[in-house]
């Protein structure tokens, strides 16, 4: 047991790390308590023997002991008769109201009363871990992830209301400025690997003051202005996020999918294999049914290589996982192949080529979006407000401004206005005018995405929910938005799988990356009962970083 008394009631972490701190204060309390009833026990028991002349059982003395602290009485034993004795029971007393007063503030106070409390008392022990400074979205989604993920994190709210709410729901979140040096302190920055800053224009000073304390911090900074990045990163950044605009980029590449040309598909390809994104619409066959029950689970000429699901980007994917609306299956093989199956995952709706894309509302989200789009795309723009590359001026919530746009010639609509009530509006009043469109949209809330669905979108994706992976993912060093043109698909000798079969060739789930099929002779073979030969070029997919340790370990 520690020696250093001040630093344990202080909740020294170096102790019983698994406890939070007020718990360790409170078992430091109960174990001086129950030390010192015991110590008082023998010497009582001792001195009623020798000084008193009683022969007093241990257990009797406890009792009295017990009593005289707890001022409940005296028993039978009273009066005493030397004064060594009177004067140990007097001390006996004052200690009683000493530890009385020391209840009232260890667990009486904490317990009963509705006073504010220092939160950093239920923090748990830190080592490693993320200090997040404020974070404007919502936090119970972002938490959750990091807590699936294992992340260890500490939250500095500044709302004290908040603060409460999230640590009473057991969350590690305390309240307080984080520009102050103070509450960096008691968030433990000295133990953190790495800080996040979503303050708005705060985030600059936070940054500096949390690397004055610990310059080996690694800072991720949110914002919603692009422009802020060159300087946060001069003030000591390694990752600027900006999650509309990532989110807006998103949506505009989802339009180039279809795009006029051949050419710009989005194909990544190898020889005659390709690559490419299927999104798999709400009136889709495949929708609800799980991977392994689908075609692609067994198709001659195709293999399925991850899929994008509610912005989560599965490589490899879980054979059970299930195909739900507004899935993006990333499939590997012959053009054909792809072609039919990105007609069937249409549904009633087949895929078409986009050439005129309205984008509803220019913030942030939507100029990402506007620049995202592919060369052979054109667009008209709608904004409330007039300004640079706006065309509408208008309400996206009147019909009429819609039709000004020409929504009804237009193949695609992107929706990333920034309330969420007026985007379900958008979409339900675009889908009004015209069918023949598809809607892809931008939430804020995570519960609104089935909402977008009814409402008519085809492709939604929530910032609530991408801005949570992306910062988890950005904590653990991968990419939680990685379009299709940063996976890489290669080929490799296959010398190293001869006389394997592909399904006992493939890599663990967690390798990051997939064999795609065999290439032999001309042909392209992806079986799983195919049988890797000497000469075989082996096919792989993955991202940057998987691929690159395929190569270091087989090439």
């Amino acid at each position: 047991m520690p020696t250093n008394w001040s630093k344990l009631f202080e909740g020294d972490s170096s102790w019983l790390p698994w406890l939070t701190r007020r718990q360790r204060l409170v078992l430091v309390y109960a174990v001086v308590l129950v030390t010192l009833i015991l110590l008082y026990t023998v010497l009582y028991n001792y001195g009623m023997r020798t000084l008193e002349g009683h022969d007093h059982s241990i257990f009797r003395s406890f009792q009295t002991v017990v009593e005289t602290l707890t001022t409940t009485g005296f028993g039978a034993d009273s009066p005493w008769e030397t004064p060594i004795m009177n004067l140990f029971v007097t001390f006996i007393q004052f200690t009683g109201v000493i530890i009385g007063f020391a209840t009232l503030r260890v667990l009486i106070i904490p317990l009963f009363e509705r006073a504010p409390m220092d939160l950093s008392d239920r923090l748990t022990a830190k080592d490693d871990h993320v200090i997040i400074c404020e974070y404007r979205r919502d936090s119970g989604v972002l938490l959750d992830e990091l807590e699936r993920l294992n992340v260890d994190y500490v939250l500095i709210e500044s709302d004290p209301e908040e603060a409460k709410r999230l640590s009473d729901d057991g969350y590690q979140a305390i309240h307080g400025d984080p520009e102050e040096g103070a509450e960096l302190e008691r968030a433990m920055i000295d133990e953190a690997s790495a800080i996040v800053t979503d303050a708005g224009d705060r985030n600059a000073s936070i940054v500096l003051t949390a690397l004055r304390r610990n310059d080996d911090l690694r800072v991720i900074s949110f914002t919603d202005t692009p422009d802020h990045d060159a300087a946060l990163r001069n003030v000591g950044a390694d990752a600027v996020v900006s999650p509309d605009a990532l989110i807006g980029r998103r949506l505009g590449q989802k339009t180039s999918a279809w795009a006029d040309t051949p050419e710009s598909m989005g194909d990544a390809t190898v020889g005659d294999v390709r690559i490419r994104e299927v999104l798999v619409r709400r009136d889709s066959p495949l929708a609800g049914v799980q991977i392994e029950d689908t075609a692609l689970a067994t198709h001659s000429d195709l293999t399925l290589v991850g899929a994008w699901i509610d912005g989560d980007l599965r490589l490899p994917v879980d054979p059970s996982e299930v195909v739900t609306p507004n899935s993006v299956l990333i499939v590997a093989g012959t053009e054909a192949a792809i072609d039919d199956v990105q007609e069937f995952a249409a549904g009633l709706r087949p895929p078409r080529r986009h050439a005129n894309v309205v984008i509803a509302g220019m913030g942030v989200g939507g100029r990402a979006a506007y620049e995202a789009l592919d060369e052979g795309v054109t667009a008209t723009t709608i904004d409330s407000e007039d300004g640079r590359r706006v065309d509408v001026v208008g309400d996206v919530r009147d019909p009429e401004t819609l039709e000004t746009a020409g929504i009804e010639d237009a193949s695609a609509l992107v929706v990333t206005v920034g309330d969420d009530s007026t985007a379900m509006l958008a979409v339900a009043i675009a889908r009004t005018l015209t069918d023949d469109i598809e809607i892809l949209v931008r939430v804020d809330g995570t519960a609104k995405s089935p909402t977008a669905f009814d409402a008519g979108a085809d492709y939604v994706l929530s910032t609530q929910r991408v801005s949570a992976r992306l910062l988890a993912r950005e904590l653990r060093g991968e990419d939680v938005l990685t379009p299709v043109e940063q996976l890489r698909i290669v080929r490799a000798d296959a010398a190293a799988f001869a006389g394997r079969t592909l399904d006992d060739a493939k890599p663990d789930a967690d390798a990051g990356y997939v064999l795609v099929g065999v290439e032999r002779d001309g042909e392209f073979l992806t079986a799983d009962d195919v049988r890797i030969e000497d000469g075989d070029k082996l096919v792989v997919a993955g991202t940057d970083a998987t691929i690159r340790e395929f190569e270091r370990q087989f090439a």
